[in-house]
């Protein structure tokens, strides 16, 4: 089968012959006059020479590479990827583990199935389609990850707020296969957490923080703990299970810390506060100083347009964060932007450390875990960077 056929300029084929997942709308020449979003097409250089096959996006993204080989993508091909991704996660002690049931099922470009997210619930599998091109095959993904995960629970569809704004296909948000209702109860790490996969957040958890979380832990014993867009309350958990005296965890969203506050019934947990507020109306009132402060903001810049103005915001935050802290604190600072590079984050965070005359030495460097693969061809899959720092 000859899929539509795209045409790049000359000696724009270079990132693609480098295994980059991604062809960007201004290396094209020249489009097929029948070409739909969201479409299967092959990507040729200016001699007609194949390169690869992928999703057409009439978008900055034109195409997301699918296969630098030139094969049909059917439902072997799916097949094939889904089961792949699963095999790393029995490798990463992920399936079938007593104290972790949540895990990151497919990641994108990490496990070469650019624009699709899925995440496992205790048996319930989450898709996020990215592109057109991935919610057009949602449904011979599901066939995929039901033969290859044969004892899932159910698989729901969570993509309407995730594509394009103009894909004219898009539907709304739906169990693929079975139902199951929402929230699910999932344990990580031995805590308890209930998920509401539809109303909530992304897919409903920032599973991305699982080992982040497990690394607070180890410094709350006997600490005052304040966990910043604490959401439903991860990072507080851990500190509050940790042996931490006092834990406040700070929102915006009412709906989230409802939740967050039956998460910790969940675990038996007492010391926790729940503040609704926005994090910057929070700074201006509070006059306490905190052992620990979680910095765990959302993307401050989704697009390089954007670097700039998040970089000053992320100095600014970090500036209000180190005033919270007596000396000798610990600073959770993170970025999940992937405009912002770890050297962007650590520079931001050395202004504001200068901007407070305090002095900064960074314990640890904090990354995604390795259910979030990076494809070594895609170095912008390296999304969430964090510092843990200490604080005199």
């Amino acid at each position: 089968m000859t899929y539509p056929q795209i045409i790049l300029k000359k000696n724009k084929e270079q990132s693609l012959k480098r295994m980059h997942p991604w062809v960007f709308s201004g290396a094209i020449e020249q489009l097929p006059s029948n070409i739909e979003e969201g479409d299967l097409v092959e990507v040729l250089d200016c001699n007609h020479n194949f390169l690869a096959i992928g999703h057409y996006q009439p978008d900055s993204i034109s195409v997301r590479v699918l296969s630098f080989n030139n094969i049909r993508i059917n439902q072997a091909f799916w097949d094939k990827k889904i089961e792949a991704a699963y095999k790393k996660r029995i490798n990463l002690g992920l399936i079938d583990n007593t104290s972790t049931n949540v895990f990151r099922l497919i990641h994108g470009e990490g496990d070469e199935l650019p624009g699709l997210i899925a995440d496992y619930y205790n048996g319930v599998v989450v898709l996020q389609c990215h592109s057109a091109g991935m919610f057009l095959q949602r449904n011979a993904i599901a066939q995929a990850i039901i033969k290859t995960i044969p004892t899932i629970k159910a698989i729901y569809n969570k993509s309407f707020s995730t594509l394009p704004p103009l894909f004219k296909k898009k539907e709304s948000d739906a169990f693929l296969w079975k139902n199951y209702s929402s929230p699910i109860e999932v344990i990580e790490n031995n805590l308890r957490f209930n998920i509401d996969f539809i109303e909530g957040q992304k897919t409903g958890f920032f599973i991305d923080q699982r080992e982040n979380r497990a690394l607070l832990g180890t410094f709350c014993k006997n600490k005052k703990v304040a966990n910043l867009f604490g959401y439903t309350g991860g990072f507080a958990i851990y500190a509050a299970h940790s042996g931490a005296t006092q834990v406040i965890n700070v929102d915006s969203s009412a709906k989230a810390l409802e939740m967050a506050t039956v998460n910790y019934r969940l675990n038996s947990l007492t010391n926790i506060e729940n503040i609704c507020s926005d994090v910057n109306d929070f700074f201006k009132t509070c006059n306490e100083n905190y052992d620990v402060v979680i910095l765990d903001p959302p993307a401050f810049a989704k697009h390089h347009k954007h670097r700039e103005k998040a970089l000053l915001a992320y100095k600014n935050l970090n500036i209000k964060g180190l005033r919270l802290m007596p000396q000798g604190g610990i600073l959770f600072t993170f970025s999940c932007s992937q405009a912002i590079s770890a050297h962007d984050l650590r520079q931001a965070i050395f202004v504001a450390a200068t901007n407070e005359k305090r002095s900064v030495s960074i314990l640890f460097q904090l990354h995604q875990p390795a259910d979030h693969p990076i494809s070594i061809f895609h170095p912008e899959g390296e999304y969430l960077k964090g510092f843990v720092l200490k604080v005199e």
